[in-house]
């Protein structure tokens, strides 16, 4: 069987097709390695603490209570006391806080519950504790003034500096 010019060159086009396609590499790489990146990270413990005002408002002689709050902020499972020093007036303590106007005096105490039963100083046993868990956890602070106290009238100021021990 003779073959027509035509149809030996269509033949030998399509064995060329053949031959260039299986010469066509499937991928662009013959093999792979792999091998792991170590990443790592350390988180320090860490506490931020904020506070709110406390306003007493009028002293009429009889007693007077009010609130504050304080914010404190700690990495999750960090272990955290508040404690609230004495203030700034001189011969204050953290069980007889005293606001100042003028050398007048005006006696005060801070408290962990709204009974005014439990001090908030700034010692072991007397600071208030808590566990961050990586949000802001708000702590009231109960504040009273006793009644019949009978000082020079006037405006009255004290500054505590609260302290997040972690």
């Amino acid at each position: 069987m003779k073959l027509s010019k035509a149809v030996k060159c269509i033949l030998l086009i399509a064995i060329l097709g053949f031959v260039a396609l299986s010469m066509t590499p499937t991928s662009a790489f013959a093999s792979t390695a792999t091998t792991n990146v170590a990443v790592t990270a350390t988180v320090q413990t860490d506490c931020t603490i904020t506070t709110g005002p406390m306003a007493f408002g009028t002293y009429t002689g009889a007693a007077a209570s009010t609130t504050a709050t304080l914010t404190v902020t700690c990495t999750n499972t960090t272990p955290y006391n508040v404690g609230l020093n004495a203030g700034a007036t001189s011969g204050a303590t953290v069980t007889t806080r005293q606001m100042l106007n003028g050398t007048a005096t005006l006696n005060y105490g801070l408290y962990t519950n709204s009974t005014w039963t439990t001090n908030w100083g700034n010692t072991s046993g007397s600071w208030v504790a808590g566990t961050g868990n990586g949000s802001a956890q708000t702590l009231t602070v109960y504040g009273q003034i006793p009644a019949a106290q009978f000082v020079t009238p006037g405006s009255y100021s004290d500054t505590v500096l609260a302290t997040v021990n972690y």
